[in-house]
């Protein structure tokens, strides 16, 4: 076994990284937030998951926990996200179709049923409602038996990568930054020990951008929510800890390792020089990655495990702290059983077979890898430097900026696809006839009408005067100061429902529409 901390080019290196503090666990944490990184301890492997109803989903979630997950990632469908119910028009056709379908506390107990909270770390990829959706897996956890200071996990709750790359967003973002840092104040009193934020670079690199603007972009949103949670009385030592990110690996395996590395490094130092962080904790960039979806393709999916295990492996020699590796059928389909086991299976590989975990940040002091750092972090900065000449994240949104810059790279990319100049291989070069359709997941279209039965009766066997009631306070501590997540979580109690909330937000809020 590989007993040295990490491999080294020359003798002169290891001793300039010594002078500099360039060590692990060492600011800036270039080469990983721990001392050991996965020789104590291995990442947390995820496998993002979510169909149909909360009964569906926790079959699936039972069935990968009994293959090896170590923590759950939980997928909702496109009405919760956007704070619809599942009999709402606008979400027919849609329930339960990209996740699982929650609409009130009854669902979250389903979800969970059989599962102890306690026991497990959770991430929940949710934004515009997610203190909703955080407020019911806190009823569960609190009916479980759970001591509330000790559950952990995470809840994306990054609304400002919405109006850059998702679109899934309900209220305008000065507003949305409110609940927000609400969220901030709450947590830090009663959840100590969760990630009341995943501020994600993930859906920006799908959306197109460089691996560079994947970085700058991440790091100007979270200035923003560091400034907004300043601003609203918040001292940075009190919620930094609970700050972490949400990364892509994807196809350029060397750039993506370096990406990470500078995002660390840059992140420590904004932390330490922009905003005067004294707890090492805030210093530190913790990360999960998944890979990369946009890399996926239809034609020939075997070959996507090839690009999978790549990109987890980046993503390892990256230090990573947690990891999702996708399904080989997911550019067809939600994916089948036997993918996501295979997707498993892959962690779990490099994992325990690669020998790459025996070494803290294996190719520190590798001439490129260090070089393309530099370059990564050097390019961030000036993009940084840029949107704050604009006035900040906020307003490069509201003018367009970010999006466009994004825009502009997918388009860049998808035209050097086109000429050949860029080789995906299946879709513009080794190209071969399919000779049957793969098998892909089929949900149950009579899932969407049981779920809406349930929530109908749901709505039959609650006190509607009680929901009124507390629905109404809400909207009033909406219209006034009070933090809004004692209410949120009021009403969700008495079986409120995530689109009633969402709506009694919206009647004071408005909604957001994109010039």
């Amino acid at each position: 076994m590989v007993c040295h901390l990490f491999v080294l080019a020359r003798a002169e290196d290891f001793e300039e990284m010594t002078r500099s503090g360039e060590l692990p666990a060492k600011y800036p944490y270039t080469r990983g937030i721990y001392p050991d990184m996965y020789r104590s301890r291995l990442w947390t492997m995820r496998q993002y998951a979510g169909f149909g109803t909360a009964e569906e989903s926790n079959r699936r979630y039972r069935y990968l926990l009994s293959q090896g997950i170590t923590g759950l990632s939980v997928a909702f469908d496109l009405p919760t996200q956007m704070g619809m119910d599942s009999d709402h028009p606008l979400a027919a056709g849609e329930v339960g179709r990209v996740g699982v379908a929650i609409c009130s506390l009854a669902d979250m107990r389903t979800l969970f049923d059989g599962i102890r909270l306690a026991d497990v770390t959770t991430s929940m990829t949710i934004n515009s409602t997610a203190a909703i959706l955080l407020s019911l897996y806190v009823l569960v956890a609190k009916e479980q038996g759970a001591n509330l200071r000790k559950i952990s996990g995470t809840i994306q709750n990054d609304i400002l990568k919405e109006y850059i790359a998702r679109g899934t967003y309900i209220y305008p973002p000065r507003p949305a930054m409110r609940i927000i840092t609400d969220l901030f104040a709450w947590a830090a009193r009663e959840l100590p020990e969760w990630n009341t934020i995943s501020i994600s670079g993930y859906h920006i690199r799908e959306a197109g951008s460089t691996a560079v603007q994947e970085v700058a972009f991440t790091l100007a949103n979270a200035i923003a929510y560091i400034e907004a949670a300043i601003a609203a009385g918040l001292e940075v030592d009190t919620f930094a800890p609970r700050i972490s990110f949400f990364f892509n690996s994807h196809n350029g395996f060397l750039e993506e390792i370096a990406k990470f590395r500078a995002a660390r490094r840059l992140y420590a130092r904004i932390m330490n020089e922009r905003f005067g962080a004294s707890s090492p904790r805030s210093l530190m960039m913790r990360f999960h990655v998944q890979t990369a979806g946009s890399s996926l393709t239809a034609q020939q999916p075997d070959v996507n495990v090839v690009r999978t295990s790549m990109q987890a492996l980046a993503a390892v020699l990256g230090g990573a702290q947690s990891l999702h590796t996708n399904g080989k059928d997911e550019a067809l389909g939600l994916p089948t059983e036997e993918s996501a086991r295979l997707a498993l299976r892959t962690q779990q590989i490099v994992a325990h077979e690669s020998g790459v975990t025996n070494v803290a940040d294996p190719l520190g002091g590798s001439y490129y890898i260090e070089q393309l750092t530099d370059e990564i972090e050097r390019g961030a900065e000036e993009y940084i430097q840029r949107i704050d000449a604009l006035g900040g994240t906020l307003t490069a949104i509201e003018k367009h900026y970010i999006q466009n810059e994004v825009q502009n790279a997918a388009y860049t990319y998808q035209q050097s696809v086109e000429r050949g100049e860029t080789v995906v291989v299946g879709v513009n070069r080794f190209t071969q006839e399919a000779k049957e359709p793969p098998a892909v997941f089929r949900l149950d279209p009579e899932l969407e009408r049981r779920q809406v039965a349930r929530l109908r009766d749901v709505r039959a066997s609650r006190s509607a005067s009680t929901v009124g009631e507390r629905l109404h306070s809400l909207q009033q501590a909406a219209e006034g100061t009070d933090n809004l997540i004692p209410h949120i979580l009021s009403c969700a109690e008495a079986y409120a429902t995530v689109g009633e909330i969402s709506d009694k937000l919206r009647a004071v809020f408005g909604e957001y529409r994109e010039d």
